[in-house]
């Protein structure tokens, strides 16, 4: 599913990188701890955090995930979401939970 689809489908909104929406979604991994995310998190992988600063970028692009959603109405780092529109890295924001987002993303993959 094209990473567009499921922002629309799970409300999500648009902060930063809107040129990787094309990107496809094959699943998602839930997790703060960046060290733990570059080891687990797959290519193509939705990831659903709570951290907000321009580590998140980086961690993105290594692990060529499709995109960041921001969850629990965090507020990503102006410096962020600039880096992110650069490294053409969507970052999503929403109000949900992590544990919500990732039970939507759920049902709407499989």
């Amino acid at each position: 599913m094209k990473l567009r689809d499921v922002v629309e489908a799970l409300g999500l909104e648009v902060a930063a990188g809107r040129e990787g929406l094309d990107r496809e979604v094959t699943g998602g991994y839930c997790g703060d701890l960046l060290s733990d995310v570059m080891a687990r998190a797959k290519r193509n992988y939705l990831w659903m955090t709570i951290q907000g600063h321009q580590n998140v970028v980086a961690v993105a692009v290594l692990t060529e995930v499709s995109g960041v959603v921001v969850c629990g109405d965090v507020e990503p780092e102006a410096a962020t979401l600039e880096r992110a529109d650069r490294e053409k890295v969507p970052i999503l924001r929403t109000p949900l939970t992590a544990y919500e987002v990732c039970g939507r993303l759920y049902r709407l993959l499989n």
